[in-house]
C-alpha cells in the first residue's frame, strides 16, 4: 500500500476518534450536561466552559475526513460521488466549528451554524449508502446491505433532531453509528495494506514450465 493511502486510512481513523472522544470529555467535565437532551454543538457555544476542545474536536475531525475520502473512495470503487459525501462530511464540520453558536441564540451566526451542521449530516448519511451501493456493484452483498442499513439509520436520527425533545441521544446515535463505519472501513484498508506488505508476491516465472515427459518419451 502506498504511503499516502496509509496516511488516508489512519485518517479515516483519527477524525472519528478525534469527534466522539471530544463529545465525550467535554460533555463528562461540564456541569449540568445532557448528551441525551443537549445538541454536540452546546459544548462548543461561545462562553461555554471548555468550548475549545469540542471546537478542537470539530477541527480534528473536519481535516481528516477530506484526508479519507480519496482513500476510501479508491477502496471501495466509490468514485467521485463517495469521495464528495465524506469530504462534505469533514468540511460542512470545519464549517460548524467557525460559526458556534453564539451565546444569546438566533441570529446570523446561529443561522450559518445550523446551514453548515445539516451540510454535514448530508454528507455524514450519505457515506455509507454510497459506499454500500459501491459495495453492492462489486458482489459484496452481505457488506452493501449492512452499510446501506447504517447510512438509512444515520438519516433518521438526524432528521429527527429537528422535531425531537431529546436532540442529543439521537444526534449521537445518528453521527456515532457512521463514525463507526469509517473506522472499521479504514481499518481494513490498513490491514489488507499490511498483509500486501508482509507477504509480497513471489517472482514470476522466468518462461513456460518445461513438459512433463510423455509415454513415449520413456521408451528407449
Amino acid at each position: 500500500m502506498a504511503l499516502d493511502h496509509r496516511i488516508g486510512a489512519a485518517a479515516g481513523v483519527a477524525g472519528p476518534v478525534c469527534f466522539v472522544g471530544g463529545w465525550l470529555t467535554a460533555s463528562t467535565i461540564r456541569p449540568g450536561y445532557s448528551n441525551i437532551h443537549d445538541a454536540i454543538s452546546q459544548l462548543a457555544r461561545l462562553g461555554a466552559p471548555h468550548r475549545g476542545l469540542m471546537t478542537a474536536a470539530f477541527v480534528g475531525f473536519g481535516i481528516a475526513m477530506p484526508a479519507f475520502a480519496p482513500t476510501l473512495a479508491e477502496h471501495l470503487a466509490g468514485g467521485r460521488r463517495l469521495q464528495a459525501a465524506v469530504t462534505l462530511a469533514g468540511a460542512a464540520t470545519l464549517g460548524v466549528a467557525a460559526f458556534p453558536l453564539s451565546k444569546a441564540g438566533g441570529g446570523t451566526e446561529d443561522l450559518a451554524h445550523a446551514t453548515c451542521a445539516t451540510l454535514a449530516y448530508i454528507g455524514t448519511a450519505l457515506s455509507p449508502i454510497l459506499g454500500g451501493l459501491a459495495l453492492r456493484e462489486a458482489g459484496k452483498s452481505a457488506a452493501a446491505r449492512t452499510s446501506i442499513a447504517i447510512g438509512v439509520a444515520s438519516a433518521v436520527a438526524l432528521a429527527t433532531t429537528a422535531f425531537a425533545n431529546n436532540v442529543g441521544i439521537f444526534q449521537r446515535a445518528g453521527l456515532t453509528i457512521v463514525d463507526a463505519w469509517y473506522v472499521a472501513t479504514a481499518a481494513v484498508i490498513l490491514t489488507e495494506g499490511t498483509r500486501r506488505t508482509l507477504v509480497p508476491a513471489g517472482p514470476a516465472p522466468a518462461g513456460p514450465a518445461p513438459a512433463r515427459p510423455g509415454p513415449a518419451s520413456l521408451v528407449p
